[in-house]
C-alpha cells in the first residue's frame, strides 16, 4: 500500500472512529434530552445556534482551508490567522450580545429568553476561532488519531453536563451547558495533545496571501450558512417554536449519520486531494472513490431510516415527537445525494479553484432562494418538501465544473452512484412491505427491519460482486495485513 494511500485510509479509519464515537454519545443524550425537555427549548436553541453558526462561519470559513491548501504554510501563517480569527471573533460576539434584544424582539412574543442564551452561547464564537486552527494543523498534519481523543474527552463530559442539568431542571439552559461544555473541552484538550505552540509574530502579508484564496470559500459558506439557516428562522417567524423543533429534530437525526461520514470524507480528502493538485487523473480517481464509497455506505442508511422512522421515534423520544417523522424522511432522501456535493466541492477547492466554489454557491442559493420564498407561506411541510429539489439542482450544478477540470461527467456520476442507490432502493421496499404486513410494537419490528435490510444488501453485494462492496472488503484486509506486517 503506497504511503497516500495508506494515509488517507488510516485518517479515514480514526475519523470516522472520531465521528461514531462522539455520535453515538450525543445521540444517546439527545434521547435523555429530548424525554426531559419540553420541544420548546429545543425550538429557541435552534434559533440561537443560527447566530452562532453564522458568526463562527464569518470568522473561520476560508483560512482554515488556506492553511491546508497553501503547500508551504508555516507557523507564522499558522499564528497569523489565529490572532486575526481571536481578534475578529471577539468582536462580533461583541456584536451578537449587544443585538441579542433586537434579535429577541424580531422573532416576537415566546423568544424573551433568547437574549441571556444568546449572550451565554455565544462564547462559543472565540473558542471555535482557537479551535479551527487547531483542526487546520491536524488536517493538514493529517494526524487524525489526535481529533479522537479531544473529541471523546469533550463530549463524554459535555454529555455528563447536559443530563445533569436537565435533571435538576434546568430546562433550555442545559442544553446551554451541554454545547458550550463540549467547545470548551474539545479545544482544552486538542491544544494540548497536537504540541502545536502559535509565535508571537503576526504577518499581514501571510495573511493577505491566505485571504486571497480563503476569501472566496468564507463568501461562499455564509451564502451556503445563510440559506441552510434561513429555513429555521422563516419557520421560527412564521410559525411556533413548535414547528421549528420539530422540523429540526427531523433534520438532526439523518444529519448525525450524514456528518459522521461526510465530515470524515471532507476532511480526509481535502488535504489528500491538495497534494495530488497538480495532476488530475489523480484527484479524478479519488474522487470517484470518494463518491462510490460514501455513497454505498450513505444511502442504505438513509432508505433504511426513512423506512422505520415512525417506530424510531415513538420508541426513542415517544409519540410527542412523532410530527418530525415527514421531515426526518425528507431529509433522508435529500442526504443520499450528499456524496456528490461533498467530492466534487472538496476537489474544486483543493486544485485552487475557489472562485468556481463561490460562483457555484450564488447559482445554487439563487435558484434555491427562489424556490423557498416561492413556498414559505403554504406550509412548514412545503418548506422542507423543496429541499428535495432544491437538493437536486445543487447536485447537478456541482458535478458541472468538473468536467472541464477532470473531465468527470454525468454519465461517470450515475455509474457511481447507482450501486448505493439501486441496492438501497430494493432493500428499502422489501423492509416497509416487512413493516406492512407484520404487525408488531415499535422495537421488535425495528428490530427485525434493520435486520433484514442488513442482510439484503449485503447480499445482493456479495451475489452480484458490487465494486464498493469489493473494494472496501480488500482495503480493510489490505490495511489489517500492513498493521501485522508492522508488529512483526
Amino acid at each position: 500500500m503506497d504511503d497516500t494511500k495508506n494515509k488517507v485510509l488510516s485518517g479515514l479509519i480514526w475519523k470516522f472512529g472520531e465521528r461514531i464515537t462522539a455520535q453515538v454519545v450525543t445521540f444517546v443524550v439527545s434521547v435523555v434530552l429530548a424525554r426531559l425537555l419540553p420541544t420548546e427549548a429545543y425550538g429557541l436553541i435552534t434559533l440561537v445556534t443560527i447566530f452562532i453558526t453564522f458568526a463562527n462561519c464569518i470568522v473561520v470559513n476560508g483560512f482554515g482551508s488556506s492553511l491546508i491548501q497553501k503547500k508551504d504554510a508555516d507557523n507564522i501563517d499558522f499564528s497569523s490567522v489565529l490572532y486575526f480569527q481571536i481578534g475578529a471573533s471577539l468582536i462580533l460576539y461583541l456584536i451578537l450580545f449587544f443585538a441579542a434584544p433586537l434579535i429577541a424582539s424580531f422573532f416576537g412574543e415566546g423568544y424573551e429568553q433568547l437574549v441571556p442564551v444568546l449572550r451565554v452561547l455565544g462564547l462559543r464564537i472565540p473558542l471555535t476561532a482557537v479551535n479551527n486552527v487547531q483542526q487546520a494543523y491536524v488536517s493538514r498534519k493529517m494526524i487524525f488519531r489526535k481529533f479522537f481523543f479531544s473529541t471523546i474527552i469533550g463530549t463524554v463530559v459535555s454529555a455528563f453536563v447536559g443530563i445533569f442539568m436537565a435533571y435538576r431542571g434546568f430546562g433550555v439552559w442545559a442544553l446551554v451547558g451541554q454545547y458550550l461544555t463540549n467547545t470548551v473541552m474539545d479545544t482544552i484538550i486538542l491544544g494540548l495533545t497536537i504540541h502545536w505552540k502559535p509565535e508571537l509574530k503576526f504577518s499581514w502579508t501571510r495573511l493577505k496571501d491566505l485571504f486571497r484564496y480563503g476569501w472566496k470559500i468564507l463568501v461562499a459558506g455564509l451564502i451556503g450558512e445563510t440559506y441552510n439557516e434561513l429555513r429555521s428562522i422563516i419557520i421560527g417567524k412564521l410559525y411556533t417554536s413548535n414547528d421549528l423543533a420539530f422540523f429540526d429534530k427531523g433534520k438532526q437525526i439523518p444529519n448525525i449519520i450524514v456528518t459522521n461520514i461526510n465530515t470524515t470524507i471532507s476532511n480526509v480528502l481535502f488535504p489528500a486531494i491538495s497534494k495530488e493538485q497538480s495532476n488530475p487523473v489523480n484527484v479524478k480517481n479519488m474522487m470517484r472513490r470518494s463518491i462510490r464509497t460514501s455513497a454505498y455506505i450513505m444511502c442504505p442508511m438513509m432508505f433504511g431510516l426513512a423506512v422505520v422512522a415512525e417506530p424510531l421515534i415513538k420508541l426513542l423520544l415517544t409519540d410527542k415527537w412523532l410530527p418530525c417523522v415527514p421531515y426526518l424522511q425528507i431529509y433522508c432522501i435529500a442526504y443520499c445525494f450528499e456524496p456528490i456535493q461533498t467530492a466534487n466541492l472538496q476537489a474544486i477547492k483543493a486544485v485552487g479553484r475557489s472562485d468556481i466554489n463561490l460562483k457555484l454557491e450564488i447559482v445554487k442559493k439563487g435558484s434555491s432562494l427562489l424556490i423557498l420564498f416561492a413556498v414559505m407561506r403554504h406550509s412548514v411541510d412545503a418548506i422542507a418538501y423543496s429541499l428535495l429539489l432544491t437538493t437536486l439542482i445543487a447536485s447537478i450544478v456541482n458535478t458541472l465544473p468538473n468536467k472541464k477540470l477532470i473531465s468527470y461527467s454525468y454519465r461517470e456520476l450515475a455509474v457511481d452512484m447507482a450501486p448505493g442507490l439501486l441496492i438501497s432502493a430494493v432493500m428499502a421496499v422489501i423492509v416497509y412491505f416487512e413493516g406492512v404486513w407484520l404487525k408488531l410494537s415499535a422495537l421488535p419490528m425495528m428490530i427485525l427491519q434493520v435486520l433484514t435490510g442488513g442482510v439484503i444488501y449485503l447480499l445482493i453485494s456479495v451475489l452480484f460482486k458490487v465494486e464498493p462492496f469489493t473494494y472496501l472488503k480488500e482495503t480493510v484486509i489490505e490495511y489489517l495485513d500492513g498493521l501485522k506486517k508492522k508488529k512483526t
